[in-house]
């Protein structure tokens, strides 16, 4: 690395503390400097812990982004002010690396797009699970051609009972929907990240509200309140690439079944397949025999892109800092994230009107 990057935080909440900050606080060539959130004392708490000496903090992101230092914006905030804060950032000369998903809505996502093309600032979102071990390893071998042309896929998202009661995670007008933007999301990316296709035709969906309107529901973080669970429940769709290729989506936070898979794919090839239900699987047919190959993840190795093995978020965090110093593309490119909430928003409004969208 070739000089120190100082880095600035809106949105000092769960991901914020979860995910952004303790991964880059790893990294020798940065310097958290601003921390800023609408309530002071987040910001105050997350500038004592991983701040750099004489970080600020603030209340409105303007006044952060008016600060010529600041080289790089974290926006950990929700879905619905994404689009507006990293636009603003890109504006003020910072790149910015935006929570998943991209934006609420595919017109922001495209504003987004634009605008780190006007700038010349680099964009990127939180899609950590492209950096998983068995995700890196998947995307080798597809790159590889060993699957073949991947023609069927589906994209996994379930959670038997797990639906997020804190935050805004129920309401619909801060985030844009439920399971579907907020998991499926990343079950799609990684789809569509080892697919290497970004060509969506036509798009079918659903949404149920089935089990959300339940009294004390049986739930991983305690029972939610319907009044307030004004998003889906579940989501479905299908999706058809201009090449003809399927992709099926399902994401629930409340469904009964015991098929519990998230942030996973499986994958349909001519020449093979693969799937992350049980371990990373790659089946196929040798000698006119059919073959199954479980590949241990655990024997070490190396990370797909360089560097030893290390979690998915540091990983995601250090190759994001390293786009930027050698000034290359991010892992994961703004106009791939587009994509996804492009059909995201399909799904929704197929599941609304009851047809199917055309893009």
């Amino acid at each position: 690395m070739s000089r120190t990057y100082r880095i600035a935080i809106i949105g000092c909440g769960g991901i914020a503390n979860g995910k952004h900050m303790p991964a880059l606080s790893k990294l020798k060539n940065i310097e958290m400097v601003a921390f800023c959130d609408i309530v002071e004392e987040r910001a105050v708490e997350a500038s004592q812990k991983y701040g750099a000496e004489g970080a600020r903090v603030y209340t409105n992101y303007k006044e952060l982004l008016t600060d010529a230092s600041i080289d790089i914006v974290h926006v950990c905030t929700p879905n619905d002010s994404h689009a507006e804060i990293a636009i603003d950032a890109l504006e003020a000369g910072k790149h910015v690396m935006s929570e998943k998903p991209m934006a609420k809505t595919a017109h922001d996502a495209q504003r987004m797009v634009d605008a780190a093309k006007r700038t010349g600032k680099k964009l990127t979102v939180g899609y950590n699970n492209r950096f998983r071990a068995d995700s890196q390893h998947l995307k080798k071998i597809c790159e590889e051609g060993e699957l073949g042309e991947i023609y069927f896929a589906k994209a996994h998202a379930i959670r038997r009972r797990a639906v997020p009661t804190w935050g805004v995670f129920l309401d619909e007008e801060k985030q844009g929907g439920g399971p579907l933007i907020d998991i499926g999301t990343h079950a799609l990316d990684l789809t569509l990240w080892m697919m290497n296709n970004y060509k969506p035709k036509v798009v079918l969906g659903t949404s149920y509200h089935k089990l959300s309107q339940r009294e004390n529901a049986a739930n991983a973080w305690g029972p939610w309140d319907p009044a307030k669970f004004t998003v889906e429940d579940s989501a479905f769709g299908m999706i058809v690439m201009e090449n003809g290729a399927t992709i099926s989506l399902e994401s629930s936070w409340a469904l009964n079944t015991l098929e519990v898979d998230e942030a996973k794919c499986t994958l349909s090839g001519t020449e093979g397949g693969a799937d992350m239900k049980d371990g990373l699987r790659i089946n196929g047919e040798k000698h006119s025999r059919l073959y199954t190959t479980e590949i241990d993840l655990k024997a070490g190795g190396v990370a797909f892109y360089d560097g030893a093995t290390e979690r998915d978020i540091d990983l995601e965090m250090r190759m994001w800092i390293k786009a930027i110093d050698e000034d290359k593309d991010p892992v994961v490119t703004p106009e791939q994230a587009f994509v996804v909430s492009q059909i995201l928003e399909a799904i929704y409004e197929s599941a609304k009107t009851g047809k199917a969208v055309y893009l």
